[in-house]
């Protein structure tokens, strides 16, 4: 469960920014939408490593 503190005068608007970025963080849309369905760990490990090439990839044309 989420708390998140409204102190004196603070704006209804800005809590619920708080809120929602407090929300994000904890990943829980995230989670849902991943157990919807299974995906094989052989699958999953192809996806991490596919991941992982790009990045590298994005950090060597950086470095050029």
């Amino acid at each position: 469960m989420l708390i998140i503190p409204i102190k004196d005068g603070e704006n209804i608007d800005r809590a619920l920014k708080r809120y929602k970025r407090k929300f994000d963080k904890t990943g829980v849309v995230r989670q849902l939408r991943s157990r919807q369905a299974f995906t094989k760990p052989s699958v999953s490990r192809r996806a991490e490593i596919q991941k992982a090439a790009y990045v590298q990839g994005l950090r060597n044309a950086v470095e050029i």
